[in-house]
């Protein structure tokens, strides 16, 4: 249905992101000539030339050489348009990992072919399984530092697969690479004649991403309210935001959120003109055959197939602040393009991403800690689980005070 990839790079620092994605956008000849004569003339007196200078844009990143912050590359072949969300590999950043990945298609974790599985390569496993990335690509870099072994590459492959059973991943796969040598990044390797699987670059442009949409559930968040005072539209109004998930048509009767009002779709209008029909993630603005009252935050629906609506949330939350979460914080919760307050009525436990053990005991979640919650918000939500539906099953937390986003949540069923 698409031919855009979304995908995000983690793994732990130094495992090669950055020259990865310098590595994807050369061989893939998607920078310009001045780009990498500048990278060669900034890797003067080096051994070889530094890609990772390609992605590492920020003055800060070049002086500590690391990655701090998420940065969005794009590029495409004639088959298909990327968008990478290069994600910091240093676990203070994990919030930056998790902002990357929340609506990614496709994960690529990164992992030293020397060190093998670290904490923070099954911590990034762990946070893509959690996000319902449906389809992840473990990297094993730097295969030219263990003289190409498939010994190594298959200890590495085996321990992984055995910790991606207690993961809910439905689509594994383990690449061996070297992002600085370029093997099986765009082209096979002549290095490992024994790995018989694709190139990097092959699967991201074959992977299968059109099923992994909602196209049953529609959903359709109302954002705006578009009322033309102008004598070409004087009676319009339609209803504008982005399709959640689901297929819309003109004559589909719809209920509307919370009102539970029905009526049928007028028109679908996008910016190209009308549409016969419309689905996730298109921006479209949709007019009612009724004059019914509706606002930004309501939902259009089917009327046998309506989200739930709740003001008790059970989510799972990733904490990104250092002022810890405790229970009766209150906060704002961002839900779709619905905004509320919100009160923390119980912290269940925290979750050892390590060993995926339950704490029961604290009381508190810190800076990248993740946990289970109870919230008591001041108004409905139309929420749908997050394993059925990424758009209405997540949602942001926000300390009104500062107005900075402090935690993303997944509704999660009531256990």
């Amino acid at each position: 249905m698409s031919d855009i990839l979304r995908f995000a790079t983690a793994g732990s620092v130094d495992d090669g992101k950055s020259t990865l994605i310098g590595r994807l956008l050369y061989d893939s000849k998607s920078i310009f000539e001045d780009q990498y004569e500048a990278v060669e003339r900034a890797s003067a007196g080096n051994d070889y030339v530094n890609l990772a200078l390609l992605t590492d844009g920020l003055r800060a990143e070049r002086e500590q050489g690391i990655t701090i912050d998420v940065a969005y590359r794009y590029f495409a072949t004639p088959r298909r348009t990327f968008i990478i969300a290069d994600t910091p590999g240093h676990i203070q950043y994990t919030r930056n990992m998790v902002t990357g990945a929340s609506t990614a298609d496709l994960a690529i974790v990164l992992v030293d072919a020397r060190k093998g599985i670290l904490e923070q390569s099954r911590r990034h496993a762990f946070l893509v399984s959690l996000l319902r990335v449906p389809h992840l690509v473990v990297a094993v870099n730097k295969m030219d530092l263990v003289d190409w072994s498939q010994e190594v590459f298959e200890e590495i492959h085996e321990e992984f697969t055995a910790f991606a059973t207690k993961l809910e991943v439905p689509d594994l796969t383990i690449i061996p690479i070297s992002a600085l040598e370029g093997d099986n990044i765009v082209h096979r390797s002549t290095n490992m004649p024994w790995y018989d699987g694709p190139s990097l670059l092959h699967h991201l442009e074959h992977v299968h991403i059109a099923s992994d949409r909602n196209l049953v559930d529609a959903r359709f968040p109302v954002q705006y309210v578009i009322r033309p005072q102008s004598r070409e539209f004087p009676d319009y109004r339609g209803y504008a935001g982005t399709i959640a998930s689901g297929v819309f048509k003109p004559g589909d009767e719809v209920q509307v959120l919370p009102s539970g009002f029905t009526s049928r779709i007028a028109s679908i209008d996008t910016a190209d003109g009308p549409v016969a029909e419309a689905f996730a993630p298109m921006a479209v603005t949709i007019r009612l055959e009724d004059e019914i009252d509706i606002s930004r935050g309501d939902m259009l629906c089917r009327p046998h197939n309506a989200p739930h609506a709740t003001q008790d949330v059970d989510a799972m939350v990733c904490w990104m602040t250092d002022e810890p979460l405790r229970a009766g914080q209150k906060l704002a919760i961002k839900h779709t393009t619905r905004s509320a307050r919100a009160m923390v009525k119980e912290l269940q436990y925290r979750l050892d991403v390590n060993s995926l053990h339950r704490d029961v005991t604290v009381d508190a979640l810190g800076l990248n800690d993740i946990g289970r919650v109870r919230l008591r918000t001041t108004v409905p939500l139309f929420a749908d689980p997050y394993a059925r539906n990424r758009t209405t099953g997540g949602f942001i937390l926000i300390d009104e005070a500062t107005n900075r986003t402090v935690g993303a949540g997944m509704v999660h069923p009531s256990e």
